[in-house]
């Protein structure tokens, strides 16, 4: 986990049952929600032509997300609704730096290799089994390589 959040922050826990749509409809509310710090969960926001991930304590919703154009959740999701501007700037700051690390992987010239480091990326913060339900074209998506390529890269680990 990059960094935690204060434990002011008002729970608003988004359940099993509800659907990916709905999910969808509270982050493009224009409300700001930051992903729950305290928990192994995320979402792969798909925008027209990539998909960002937003992982533990990330601010989701608000401007940013405006264009996603639907989403995939990742563990037991869990939203919380930021009690100060301070939870806030420490949510921005933490989906910074989620996009930062997942760049790093995009630098990397050699598509196999981008799809081999954003896997070895998502094994440390999910388990095995999460990681093995999330789509080939998911994480081709984040990382600008075809979903071949990491379905090759998933082979060779």
């Amino acid at each position: 986990m990059l960094a935690t959040h204060s434990n002011n922050a008002a729970h608003l826990s988004v359940k099993q049952s509800l659907e990916a749509g709905e999910i969808l409809k509270n982050i493009k509310s224009g409300q700001l929600l930051i992903v729950n710090p305290r928990r192994r969960n995320g979402i792969v926001i798909y925008r027209k032509f990539h998909a960002v991930f937003a992982g533990p304590g990330s601010a989701v919703g608000s401007d940013f997300d405006q264009d996603c154009i639907s989403i995939l959740p990742l563990g037991k999701l869990s939203l919380l609704e930021p009690s100060s501007p301070e939870d806030q700037q420490k949510a921005l700051r933490i989906r910074l730096q989620w996009v930062r690390l997942t760049q790093n992987f995009t630098d990397r010239p050699i598509p196999v290799d981008r799809a081999q480091m954003i896997l070895e990326q998502f094994q440390m913060y999910f388990d095995q089994k999460i990681v093995n339900k999330i789509p080939d074209d998911a994480f081709a998506q984040m990382v600008g390589v075809f979903p071949e390529t990491i379905r090759l890269a998933r082979q060779s680990m």
